[in-house]
């Protein structure tokens, strides 16, 4: 069990990520700030299920916030996987 951890990551976009009291499959709380290339509209969505007690995610312009409640972590080494597998494939 970890008791914080922060991530960085750089995809459409620079991500920040930050994961408490969290071990490999389940998190109490982790929260993203993100600032992409394209803009989206603006949305608000709450959701509870689905691997997370409750999901707060709000977006508006280029800007992001996204934060889960007792949730299941983000695999990021999972993507890097799927990243590898496609690049042995061509």
């Amino acid at each position: 069990m970890k008791l914080i951890s922060f991530k960085r990551r750089e995809d459409y976009g620079t991500e920040l990520y930050v994961m408490v009291l969290h071990n490999k499959r389940w998190a109490l709380l982790q929260a993203s700030v993100s600032w992409n290339e394209y803009a989206g509209w603006p949305y608000i969505q709450l959701k509870s299920g689905t691997g997370s007690l409750l999901n707060l995610m709000f977006w508006a312009y280029k800007l992001g916030f996204d934060v889960d409640v007792f949730s299941r972590t983000w695999n990021f080494e999972y993507l890097k996987d799927l990243d590898v597998e496609e690049d042995e494939e061509t």
